[in-house]
């Protein structure tokens, strides 16, 4: 049986948070099982560069810059990494009482338990965006603080919570100061100030991004997926050609993952999960636009999806390459899946080895009946989400 989520439509702030928790659902569906995951990630860094499957609201970009910007800088490496630490556990607290109910707290339910950090999550976006100017890591932050030198100048900034200096050069110069009754009251609505701190950073960092003309036009119109926005037709033509070329790579491939997945049911022999999958397949088969699949350039395609900042393997372009080529041969995957099988089964075999599902009962008898069965989002609806809070 299949789950769903239902919501009586009372008010804007309970639809917007029925949609959030459906965003973040939709995107913990794109499990990478046939390593695609550098060619999705670098679509996605073109489109929607700084951002992560594991972002939940923006104003986590200013969160942490206020408070590694107010840590105190005479205490040892260890224990700056302490108080940091206690800080952002404090900040979920904050949260859960300055915005109850709200979408996208992290650590709402690990508390004090909370292994992953906010800080770690939009480390790497901060510096994307060129909000964070120290180019190292977190610990090595830590390390460098105690010996950085301090702003001394007229306009430095005396910090409520520490009294410690502004320092420069570790977080832009024009960052926003925390809103009154910063820390202990604390929501994600942003200050105007604030959003278009945020928007300059992706105008001057990423300014032929989508995700910067979006956001620089405020717009903010609802898509199940890129390609669906319903202005497409006005997106720069470099981003319009990037797009087209995002929605045939998910849907072709689309059809290599519920592929996957039956061939896992068939081995499990559950019927109910094999009559999902063949349905799943037959309907990706008649929705599958030939026509374009066969004048699609894979050439063009390889050549506006390359990223410095990813390295797509030679075993996966050939794995995409064959079943191009199968999907174009047969017009979906034929009546002879064999070839189809082949290809699959040995792509998870060679990335997963030993825990190969295919290979290893025990890791296949694990198997929930679901994996990686959503179509390629390219983050989407994390950079929708974002969107939605630059418009409060």
């Amino acid at each position: 049986m299949s789950s769903a989520i239902g919501w009586v439509d009372f008010d804007e702030t309970e639809r917007d948070r029925a949609q959030r928790l459906m965003d973040l659902f939709r995107e913990q569906d794109s499990r990478d099982e046939l390593g695609l995951g550098a060619i999705r990630d670098s679509i996605a860094d073109h489109l929607f560069p700084g951002t992560s499957t594991i972002h939940t609201r923006l104003r986590y970009m200013l969160f942490i810059p206020w408070i590694f910007d107010s840590l105190p800088s005479h205490l040892s490496p260890r224990d700056i990494a302490a108080k940091a630490c206690q800080k952002e556990i404090e900040l979920g607290q904050a949260l859960i009482s300055g915005a109850p109910g709200a979408v996208g707290i992290i650590g709402k339910d690990a508390g004090e338990k909370l292994k992953r950090l906010p800080s770690s999550i939009y480390w790497s976006g901060l510096e994307s965006w060129g909000i964070r100017q120290f180019p190292g890591s977190i610990e090595s932050y830590f390390a460098a603080l105690p010996h950085w030198p301090k702003d001394t100048g007229k306009d430095h900034v005396e910090d409520d919570m520490s009294g410690a200096q502004r320092h420069r050069h570790l977080w832009h110069d024009r960052m926003p100061q925390p809103p009154k009754g910063w820390p202990d009251t604390v929501d994600f609505d942003l200050e105007p100030d604030e959003a278009s701190f945020l928007v300059d950073r992706l105008v001057d960092r990423h300014p032929h991004s989508l995700l910067t003309y979006l956001a620089s036009r405020s717009d903010r119109a609802k898509a199940d997926a890129i390609w669906l926005h319903p202005h497409i037709a006005d997106f720069p033509a470099q981003a319009r050609v990037l797009v087209e070329h995002a929605r045939i790579f998910s849907g072709v491939m689309h059809g290599a993952a519920l592929l996957y997945n039956l061939l896992l049911s068939e081995l499990r022999e559950n019927e109910d999960w094999i009559e999902r999958y063949q349905t799943a397949l037959t309907e990706w088969s008649d929705e599958l636009d030939t026509k374009e699949l066969a004048s699609w350039s894979l050439d063009d395609f390889w050549h506006e999806t390359r990223h410095t900042g990813h390295s797509v393997l030679e075993p996966a372009k050939r794995f995409v390459t064959e079943w191009v080529a199968l999907v174009r041969k047969e017009g979906g995957l034929g009546r002879n899946r064999d070839a189809a099988n082949g290809l699959v089964m040995t792509r998870e075999r060679r990335l997963k080895k030993g825990q190969s599902r295919f290979a290893n009962k025990s890791a296949r008898d694990r198997w929930q009946g679901a994996s990686g069965t959503g179509r390629l989002q390219f983050r989407w609806s994390i950079a929708q989400s974002h969107l939605k809070d630059l418009k409060r």
